[in-house]
């Protein structure tokens, strides 16, 4: 058996890391709930970037293509919508809600400039994609080397 000497700042830092999650969870929910027991959420968003695009996926579960507005303005694309909360019924004794629900809205500075024109937009199964092709000035351009 090995005697380790206990250090009271080796624990430190994870109670640190802990107490930064717990704030920052706290931070980012709205305090200004339009009703008591609503959760405030916001989806989750990947964006990827290649030579020729920009790819923005979100999940927007349980929602359609009608509940979401896209818009790109000044190389910032933006969504917005509501999920709504299922109808509540009176005779049932729920004794946990975890779900989700409300207004969101989110907003991202693009990494580069994109052609607005050429943007195209599905849905499948409450996962949204984006694709943002990149402005022609904005992809890197080879230069060759004369020789003498």
């Amino acid at each position: 058996m090995t005697l380790v000497r206990w250090s009271p700042f080796r624990d430190l830092v994870g109670y640190q890391e802990e107490m930064n999650r717990l704030f920052n969870d706290f931070i980012s929910r709205s305090t200004d709930r339009p009703e008591e027991g609503t959760i405030l959420w916001n989806p989750v968003v990947d964006i990827a970037e290649t030579e020729n695009d920009i790819t923005v996926t979100a999940e927007f579960p349980g929602m359609t293509r009608g509940d979401i507005k896209i818009s790109l303005q000044d190389n910032v694309l933006s969504f917005k919508g509501e999920k709504k909360q299922e109808k509540e019924d009176t005779k049932t004794n729920y004794h946990r809600i975890e779900r989700a629900f409300g207004a969101f809205q989110r907003s991202f500075v693009l990494p580069t400039t994109v052609d607005a024109g050429r943007v195209n937009a599905t849905m499948k199964d409450g996962v949204l994609t984006i694709t943002l092709p990149k402005a022609e000035e904005a992809k890197p351009k080879e230069i060759a080397i004369a020789v003498n």
